[in-house]
């Protein structure tokens, strides 16, 4: 039996389950549990023979030897054989009525749309491919993205892996400072970038930042400059370029290059960390394969839907969904370029409406947000075309999830709750919508081929509803490969941990249904009184308060607890801030979890600090409620004047 010391206690509750509507399980990929089960048991009695099976999928120029060579923590799966991601996406539509089929869809924050069938989107790649060789740009080399979410930033990555340059994509939000680590890191031969972007109504200057970082780069040789926004930039004469220029140059043939399926793909570096940043290397064959099952079966798509995911392609979400996936099932995808509230609250649903979205999937932080703002926007709109829903990013409260299922979905949408990290290249745990019943804040249920479980720290397993840590047992096409330049980082940060298993960094539990609830990083763990509590489910029990749009909670020191429980709060609407109200949702937690997990400090705040991607960043909210200070990286903070803010109450 684990002690409280090794484990992670759950106190969240919830009972409430949804099947699938049977309409949508008749039409489905995978339309019961009991198929599930098949494709389960199959990957788990032979993994090798079901991940070749699987593997038919996709194109392949020569067939792989071996399906997988496990030298632990090291695999190489597909052993031998030759693919093309961009081959994928593109060419092997082209023989197909895909051919003339709108590939992406393009909203531009101002208004303007731009829409790009497989052909024309073909044509495209090629031209930027031919560009990039032009430039000197060859097999092996990588190449830097640092843009805005416009259609060139798609095109660029799969120029790049259409000739087997790796791509190392560069949040549009980051710093010259996080842009020269990162570029330097990679060791980077060219950058892509823009002259800007627009975020609510301000234009976002891209190339400045870019001329600022390249003082400090001495790989990069070139720089091709997309004309975006139209305002004036910069040029340096023998390196950088116009993208409209460089493409009228060459031509539209490229023919894919034959890659190992082990090639480096690309290096996609996490956000939020201090000192050297953490590049992800994925590579090609086993990423692609994943790609593309898991947005087949999670989003069970289908050649009539518009796929919509919010994400921005400078995360891990919008490489593998909103490029990579959907491109290689032949789906319409639609990106947007700006912020969910401009020029209205109801720009996302206005989206929806006009271009018919029919698969939806975006962040929990975006919801509350939603939810915040208030339901009146979203029931102006026409949102029938929708079909189904999914959440990304982090874990979501069973309250944002019954919002989003009755609001948005109108109790008709399938909820998929997903979880992956960008180290697994692809979504891991998450309900399949036609078959699995589904439970408001949970995953469920890992899905065929993923060997997840629940460990003490020692490495043993945990009894259901008691937390533990997640890891995943055998190895899987899309894991990381190494961290680019640091393999002894690899070894120790994901199999180092608890020996004999990948190690995510995440607490949860397992019900005794099977079923995962995720309760939030390891390092978001708070040790009150020797009871190790994980934070997002007390911060499930505050929105659950009528009150309460949405909230945080950290732990800080105490000298008799160890720590004390923090939480910093927004509230609904025209709600306003009260000592009453603090001692209303303190008794509330109480009620809902248990006396433990009453909180000793509540803050009330308008906003709560986020990166770009909607990730509340609460290492900040430690240092703040520790220290009333913030020093650590703030450079994927989205808005500076939140912590301003925070830091002017602390100081009253």
């Amino acid at each position: 039996m684990s002690t409280s010391t090794t484990n992670i206690e759950s106190v969240l509750n919830e009972q409430r389950v949804f099947p699938p509507p049977a309409e949508f399980s008749a039409r489905a990929h995978i339309k019961s549990m009991e198929e599930y089960e098949r494709l389960r048991e199959e990957a788990e009695r032979e993994p090798e023979k079901f991940w070749a099976r699987m593997a038919e999928e996709i194109h392949w120029f020569r067939r792989w030897d071996k399906v997988l060579d496990w030298q632990p923590p090291h695999a190489r799966w597909f052993v031998g054989a030759t693919t093309n991601i961009s081959y994928n996406c593109l060419d092997r539509h082209l023989s197909t009525e895909r051919r003339t089929k709108t590939a992406l869809l393009w909203e531009g924050e101002p208004g303007e749309t731009r829409a790009f069938t497989y052909e024309e989107l073909h044509r495209e790649v090629c031209r930027f491919a031919n560009v990039l060789k032009k430039l000197g740009v060859a097999r092996g080399d990588r190449v830097a993205l640092y843009m805005p979410l416009i259609p060139e930033l798609a095109i660029a990555m799969l120029a790049c892996s259409r000739i087997g340059a790796t791509h190392s994509v560069v949040f549009g939000g980051f710093s010259a400072a996080a842009l020269v680590d990162r570029i330097n890191d990679a060791g980077c031969r060219a950058v892509v970038t823009a002259d800007g972007g627009y975020r609510r109504g301000t234009e976002v200057k891209l190339k400045a930042a870019v001329d600022e970082a390249l003082r400090e780069t001495p790989t990069v040789e070139s720089c091709v400059v997309v004309r975006r926004t139209g305002s004036q930039v910069e040029m340096k004469e023998g390196r950088d370029q116009w993208w409209h220029e460089l493409v009228e140059t060459v031509g539209a043939d490229c023919p894919a290059e034959e890659l190992d399926s082990e090639h480096p793909l690309f290096i996609l570096y996490t956000s939020g960390t201090t000192g050297k940043p953490k590049g992800i290397l994925h590579t090609t064959g086993g990423y692609l394969l994943w790609a593309h099952l898991t947005t087949k079966w999670v989003f069970d798509l289908k050649d009539e839907d518009v796929y919509w995911c919010t994400a921005d392609i400078g995360w891990v979400t919008g490489h593998s969904y909103v490029v990579y996936g959907p491109l290689s099932n032949g789906a319409t995808s639609i990106m947007y370029e700006g912020a969910p509230n401009h020029p209205a609250p109801d720009r996302f649903w206005s989206i929806v409406e006009r271009h018919k979205v029919s698969i939806f999937y975006t962040a929990p932080t975006a919801i509350r947000a939603f939810i915040k703002w208030g339901d009146e926007h979203p029931r102006r709109h026409d949102l029938s075309s929708l079909r189904l829903l999914g959440t990304v990013g982090e874990p979501i409260n069973p309250e944002a999830w019954m919002w989003y299922r009755e609001v948005i979905g109108k109790g008709r949408c399938p909820v998929v709750d997903t979880w992956w990290q960008t180290e697994t290249g692809g979504i891991m745990i998450s309900p399949l919508p036609g078959a699995t019943p589904t439970k408001p804040g949970s995953a469920t249920k890992p899905l065929p081929g993923v060997a997840a479980d629940i460990l003490t720290r020692d490495g043993e397993p945990v009894a259901a509803n008691l937390g533990g840590f997640l890891v995943i047992r055998r190895p899987f096409p899309s894991m990381l490969r190494t961290i680019w330049g640091d393999d002894e980082r690899y070894r120790q940060t994901y199999f180092g941990e608890i020996e004999g298993v990948y190690f995510a960094g995440d607490g949860a539990r397992r019900d005794r249904d099977g079923y995962f609830w995720i309760m939030g990083r390891v390092d978001d763990v708070i040790n009150v009184s020797g009871h190790r509590l994980g934070t997002m489910e007390i911060e499930s029990a505050l929105v659950s308060h009528p009150a309460v749009a949405e909230a945080a909670v950290v732990g800080r020191p105490d000298e008799l607890k160890g720590q004390g429980i923090f939480a910093f709060v927004t509230l609904e609407g025209t709600r306003e801030p009260s000592d009453e109200l603090k001692e209303q949702l303190r008794g509330h937690v109480a009620r809902e979890i248990g006396a433990l997990a009453r909180p000793d400090e509540i803050r009330f705040s308008d906003a709560l600090p986020k990166t770009r991607s909607g990730k509340i960043m609460r290492r900040l909210l430690r240092e703040l409620a520790a220290s009333g200070a913030v020093k650590g990286d703030v450079t994927t903070l989205e808005d500076f004047s939140v912590i301003e803010k925070l830091r002017a109450q602390e100081e009253e």
